[in-house]
């Protein structure tokens, strides 16, 4: 059986101050829909702008992870979304109201009780991972310190560290399944040296967590740190990873190598559609939710639609007006109505959660990142899945669609929109 999406079953808040800042923090977790993944909204800026939890947004990591895009920057999320990753979740919104996470006691401790307290909740769409297939490595010249990823069946991660002091012994720590997480794992905190103390990285009046860790609670705490670093990726892993004296710059560099790879994957790697499914809508309904009507309405019939997604069938045939003009020697459906056809199927998606769908429409307000993969001939029958890719925003609408055919990818664009009433 394959593995559900997870989402909290409500709302938790957090209070504290951020470890490099100072600065006191309140923060939210609420439950988001399917293939959200992980976002965080600043609630202190105008117009609560958000940005996802994902690789391409990293700017530092000497101290802790810095994300930041054109409007703002968020700090040391480490804790958190390893936290979010440990517990096994998908989709979560993130507030907060300042530009550090707080440090807490310089674990994840306190966000895995919350989450338990609160209860996780089994979503509907099913979870994607990313299986490592072959061996991926990344070495960095300076440190030693160097991060291998082997096949396995599930997650698993082994840590090896040695501090190069006569004061700190080599230590190593295991994570044999995510399970394991919340009582192995959690509660590992933070620590300085000495010399961070000096240079005020670090402020002991008033943060109480720096102590002197015991057994291997270090080895524990870069295990943890992995786990938050690695969920930039935005995608489930399954494989072992064995990392010696990582670091969050080791980390994230290794996850943009997996990230190489994970993007070749996704290229090849084509959804499986039941095109024998009794359709969600067949044509009379999408009519009564769209406004396009024929020769124009290109669409046929939907087959699957989640919150987040949402699947489409156009039947290609002769009998298209279009045809008679475009190229009739040699009949290939026009590229601009294949755009369209994702657009109108992302229509359906969103116009469908309206309550009077017949009073609005959707209208482009950018096309980007398109490409045409094959020709598209008649007799072919086009199946197109439309993802949301950012949640719905003052009628602001941001999706990707992909067309295939036979199995192959021929089509695919993302698409800004805006939802509007009609007159």
């Amino acid at each position: 059986m394959l593995d559900k999406q997870k989402t909290i079953a409500k709302k938790i808040s957090f209070q504290g101050i951020g470890l490099y800042t100072e600065k006191k923090v309140t923060i939210t977790f609420k439950p988001a829909p399917e293939n959200t993944g992980f976002i965080f909204f600043r609630t202190d800026i105008k117009g609560n702008p958000y940005m996802k939890a994902n690789l391409s947004f990293l700017k530092e990591t000497e101290k802790g992870l810095i994300l930041e895009n054109n409007v703002f920057k968020i700090r040391t999320s480490e804790h958190v979304l390893a936290a979010l990753t440990g517990m096994d979740l998908d989709n979560i919104i993130i507030e907060l109201d300042n530009t550090e996470f707080p440090i807490m006691d310089g674990s994840s401790k306190y966000f895995v009780e919350a989450i338990e307290k609160v209860g996780i909740i089994e979503q509907n769409a099913e979870r994607k991972y990313y299986s490592i297939k072959e061996i991926i490595s990344y070495e960095d010249s300076k440190t030693g310190g160097e991060i291998i990823a082997l096949p396995s069946k599930k997650f698993e991660i082994i840590i090896l560290m040695d501090f190069d002091s006569k004061f700190i012994d080599t230590q190593n720590a295991v994570l044999k399944n995510l399970n394991q997480f919340k009582k192995k794992i959690a509660s590992s905190k933070t620590f300085c040296f000495l010399y961070e103390k000096e240079e005020k990285i670090v402020n002991i009046k008033n943060l109480h967590f720096l102590h002197y860790n015991t057994s291997n609670e270090m080895a524990k705490h870069y295990l943890l740190d992995i786990i938050g670093d690695l969920t930039l990726i935005g995608v489930k892993l399954k494989g072992k990873i064995i990392a010696y004296k990582p670091c969050h710059y080791i980390n994230t560099q290794f996850a943009k190598r997996l990230i190489k790879k994970i993007k070749i994957f996704k290229k090849k790697d084509i959804p499986q559609f039941d095109l024998t499914k009794n359709p969600l809508f067949d044509i009379k309904s999408i009519m009564r939710i769209l406004p396009h009507k024929p020769p124009f309405l290109l669409v046929d019939k939907i087959i699957e639609l989640t919150e987040n997604y949402i699947i489409g069938v156009k039947n290609v045939t002769m009998n298209e007006p279009f045809f008679m003009g475009h190229f009739p020697k040699e009949p290939i459906m026009p590229g601009v109505l294949q755009i369209e056809a994702i657009a109108q199927v992302g229509g359906i998606l969103v116009l469908n959660k309206l309550k009077n769908p017949e009073s609005y429409s959707t209208y482009f307000l950018k096309i980007d990142k398109v490409k045409f993969k094959q020709k598209v001939v008649p007799g072919d029958l086009l199946v197109f899945q439309v993802d949301l890719l950012e949640p719905i925003r003052r009628g602001i609408v941001h999706m990707k669609g992909k067309g295939y055919v036979n199995q192959k990818l021929v089509v695919e664009a993302e698409v800004l929109a805006k939802i509007m009433k009609i007159d």
